[in-house]
């Protein structure tokens, strides 16, 4: 087990971390993934989110200085198997254009073309 510091919680999931028990005594009688759906219902709704993007940002820069920290002095390790694995940004790994994307595209590119005709005249 490494002590590498935990990535930092979305906005989202520090909200329903708080507001889970409450979600449950309003729906008694709810299954564990019933009670993320009616959260990611309510955090949708909700309009003033302000108060925990703050919290994420702030748990975001704590998680960037410990892993700072972390690095410098010595990090994993090479032979752990993962010590040099790229950052990604959560939610954006590159996605493979579906088959309705790539003919999108296509179909784009074709109009561009046919835009280029037009113009010219």
């Amino acid at each position: 087990m490494s002590d590498k510091p935990k990535r930092p919680m979305s906005a989202y999931m520090l909200w329903l971390n708080s507001a889970r028990e409450q979600i449950k005594s309003d729906n008694p009688g709810l299954k564990v993934t019933e009670i993320a759906k009616k959260g990611g219902e309510i955090w949708r709704a909700m309009k003033d989110k302000s108060e925990w993007e703050e919290k994420a940002a702030q748990a975001k820069e704590q998680y960037t200085k410990d892993l700072e920290s972390y690095n410098a002095n010595g990090g994993g390790g090479e032979g752990g198997g993962g010590g040099k694995k790229q950052a990604t940004k959560r939610g954006k790994k590159a996605k493979k254009a579906s088959p309705k994307a790539k003919k999108k595209k296509e179909e784009s590119e074709e109009e561009d073309g046919d835009d280029d005709d037009e113009e010219s005249e």
